[in-house]
């Protein structure tokens, strides 16, 4: 069975990272993060969901913006996309 593609990668952009130095919310807050996401959207730089205040998600649901990847890839060659919306791979 086939999967249909994610409707919200035609929100994805040619984007460049607000703060590649860390979580935007964060770096402002003081706060510690653990892994960043990339807004595909817009560039915003948000902490993932084991991060204490889970900034991604967070900008995903507000700004509408559902589709991110990793800021850092853990293996040469990793590349993946998730989706907030749905709550999957993109």
């Amino acid at each position: 069975m086939a999967t249909e593609p994610d409707p919200h990668l035609s929100m994805v952009r040619q984007v460049t990272p607000h703060t590649p130095e860390g979580c935007e919310e964060c770096l402002r807050l003081g706060s510690p993060w653990v892994h960043l996401r990339l807004c595909l959207t817009c560039g915003h730089v948000g902490c993932r969901d084991s991060s204490p205040l889970k900034h991604g998600r967070a900008h995903a649901h507000v700004e509408q913006h559902p589709i991110v990847e990793p800021m850092e890839l853990m293996e040469p060659g990793e590349t993946w996309r998730w989706c907030y919306a749905r709550e999957a791979m993109a």
